[in-house]
């Protein structure tokens, strides 16, 4: 049971809101139609519903909201518009690594792979994806964490009458199984055709609230539609001969086409006999069923308090529209199908039961909310009520991170053939350059295995090692995986730490192999004197990495400040070529002490006994600190650390 009360955008300035008190259910076991044209407010309804965007009103899903659901993608799907994610990941690709974000087995990727019938299609590129098997994707990526609720904006946009078939078949099979299924569409027609209850909006606001029967009885009437030359002639010739025989006709010029009429109240043969008589030339007469057009609201108090249809119930009402759907078994009144689905029974909402004549004849019945959601309900009535107190606000807040990150970005990582190519790139280019550099005799060896000449502001592994963290941040927002259904790229905590952890990683196998790459090129090249193994190996090596990590973490958080890779690069490429100079300039005064001596000081201090050996390790970690690269590195990181708090961990979504 899906209940949006009293739902309410916030406006810009002063204009009016794109919803307004938006009140009505979709009940489990069917499929709702939210219907309304261009510009109604449909998308933002369901980005209220879904806490996207900041509002008033309450939306329970199974009697609880949204921010009170411990897993959302086991509970709700979402498909606002295309599939957003890389080009070069591969559909199973693309649904594994959602598995991870949804915390669902890999399994459950392959079984909706078949379900959606992609199962030839598995390994091939988003990129080259058709329209309709896109939309398919988009329904699996919904279907993942099977939800009970599926929330679909215009999922038939650009489909084929085949395509459309087949995802209005699949609704209504999720729907048949207990499921609540609540589409957006423009088309009335489609609408009649495709769903059981319609809920009609115009400018934000509730007009109807129907069966799918009700619905069509009232907004759809037949007419016929002629395409002629001569428009005006024949438009002229139908009005007169209504006004004479007293028949109620209705003749409609299309503003877009001029040699188009829609004709209300009539028939082929009649209006063929009256072009026939008139001598006006016809290319076109064909029956159609029309859309009449959003009903014109009733205020409530004209209407009975028990049964009142809801198309003439004013938007305004504070009653709830809700439609009812039989139980399990053909039962009425117990506790609807959602009830019985899944461990959250105690959550249902008890269903009024309605008299037998009112289910045959498809009236819709007005309920106030019962008690399992009265204090939500009370708190959501709009400010028609005089004393009735505002709708509580609609928090605008990210989506929660991935439930499993770190397996999240692994697979986002090595998904796409971006970080091997990087990979291979790099090692290339350190080889390439180590092999000349060696020639001369001049450099020494932790800049001969780093392959770092003095003409680049970093050796090629700490520039790649600064590319895979930028683009870590940087396709999550050029392709937001994570929230094509829900908002933007969620900057959360968790998943923050795991990029931190897997681009370091990564960064480290990095210089290891390039650092391997160049001296074994050196011993093949020149003989194994070329690269020898110093003696106090361990500083450079530890240098080494922080580097190498140190670069790919500025990357990471650049790109996740300033949500663009080229950010991240400029930030990595900023440490040595700005800040280096800056803190260099800085430390370059004359000193008058020393830290010599400072581990046998701390372990005073401490009253601790460590090895005599790690005095070593200590001193080689403080040399390589005061070492202006290095501290330009962690000035950098700090710095940028602190802002990515300050702009990605707050409570808003950002779009």
């Amino acid at each position: 049971m899906l209940q949006a009360i009293g739902l309410t955008s916030a406006p810009r300035r002063d204009l009016t809101p794109a919803v307004d008190d938006l009140t009505f259910e979709a009940p489990p076991g069917c499929v709702t139609a939210l219907l309304g044209a261009p510009g109604a407010g449909k998308t933002t309804a369901l980005r209220l519903m879904l806490e996207l965007e900041p509002g008033r009103g309450v939306t329970c899903f199974r009697g609880r909201p949204l921010h009170r659901i411990a897993h959302p993608a086991r509970e709700i799907g979402v498909l606002l518009g295309d599939v957003p994610g890389h080009p070069a990941r591969t559909v199973r690709g693309q649904l594994r690594m959602l598995c991870a974000a949804a915390g669902v087995p890999v399994s459950r990727a392959d079984e909706l792979i078949e379900v959606v019938g992609l199962g030839a299609l598995r390994d091939e590129r988003l990129g080259s994806l058709s329209l309709g098997m896109d939309r398919r994707l988009g329904l699996a990526s919904a279907l993942l964490g099977d939800p009970h609720t599926l929330l679909l904006d215009a999922p038939s946009a650009g489909l084929s009458p085949r395509e459309n078939s087949w995802l209005y078949g699949l609704l209504r099979a999720h729907a048949g199984h207990g499921g609540t299924v609540l589409y957006t569409t423009a088309d009335a027609k489609e609408a009649a055709r495709t769903a059981d209850r319609v809920v009609t909006i115009d400018r934000g606001r509730l007009v109807a609230d129907q069966h799918v029967s009700a619905f069509a009885r009232t907004r759809l009437r037949p007419r016929v539609a002629v395409r002629t030359p001569h428009a005006a002639r024949l438009a002229d010739a139908l009005n007169r001969e209504a006004r004479a025989s007293r028949r109620s006709v209705e003749v409609v010029a299309r503003e877009d086409a001029g040699s188009l009429l829609t004709v209300y109240g009539s028939s082929c043969p009649e209006i063929g006999e009256t072009a026939f008589r008139h001598g006006v030339l016809v290319h076109r007469l064909a029956d159609e069923v029309g859309d009449a057009g959003p009903a014109a609201p009733v205020p409530a108090a004209s209407a009975p308090a028990a049964a009142v249809p809801a198309a003439a119930t004013a938007p305004g009402a504070e009653a709830v529209h809700a439609p009812v759907a039989p139980a399990r078994g053909g039962a009425r009144g117990a506790v609807a199908p959602s009830a019985t689905r899944g461990p959250d029974a105690a959550a249902a909402t008890p269903v009024t039961a309605t008299p037998a004549a009112d289910a045959a004849s498809g009236a819709d019945v007005v309920r106030v909310p019962g008690p399992a959601h009265a204090p939500e309900a009370a708190a959501a009535r709009g400010p028609r009520g005089g004393s009735a107190p505002l709708p509580p606000p609609l928090p605008s807040r990210p989506v929660r991170s991935p439930l499993r990150p770190v397996r999240y970005e692994l697979r986002r990582m090595f998904g796409v053939r971006s970080a091997p190519l990087i990979v291979a790139a790099v090692l290339v280019a350190s080889v390439a350059l180590a092999v000349p550099l060696a020639r001369t005799g001049t450099t020494p060896l932790p800049a001969l295995l780093a392959a770092w000449p003095a003409v680049l502001p970093l050796p090629p592994a700490a520039l790649g090692a600064g590319l895979l963290g930028a683009l870590s941040f940087g396709d999550e927002y050029r392709y937001p995986a994570l929230a094509g259904a829900r908002g933007t790229v969620p900057r959360r905590l968790g998943l923050l730490l795991a990029k931190l952890a897997v681009t370091g990683g990564v960064a480290l196998l990095l210089a290891a192999l390039s650092a391997l790459a160049d001296a074994g090129a050196l011993r093949l090249v020149y003989g194994a004197a070329a690269a020898p193994v110093p003696d106090n190996w361990a500083a450079p090596a530890l240098g080494w990495a922080g580097l190498a990590v140190g670069c790919a973490w500025a990357g990471l958080l650049g790109a996740g400040v300033f949500r663009i890779t080229i950010a991240g690069m400029a930030a990595v490429v900023a440490v040595p070529t700005l800040v280096g100079p800056l803190v260099q300039k800085a430390l370059a005064g004359p000193s008058v002490r020393s830290v010599v001596g400072l581990p046998d000081r701390l372990r005073e201090l401490a009253w601790l006994q460590w090895p005599r050996q790690a005095d070593h390790w200590l001193m080689a970690m403080i040399r390589l600190a005061a070492q202006p690269v290095a501290a330009a590195l962690t000035l950098s990181l700090s710095v940028l650390l602190c802002a990515y708090l300050l702009t990605g961990l707050r409570r808003r979504a950002r779009w």
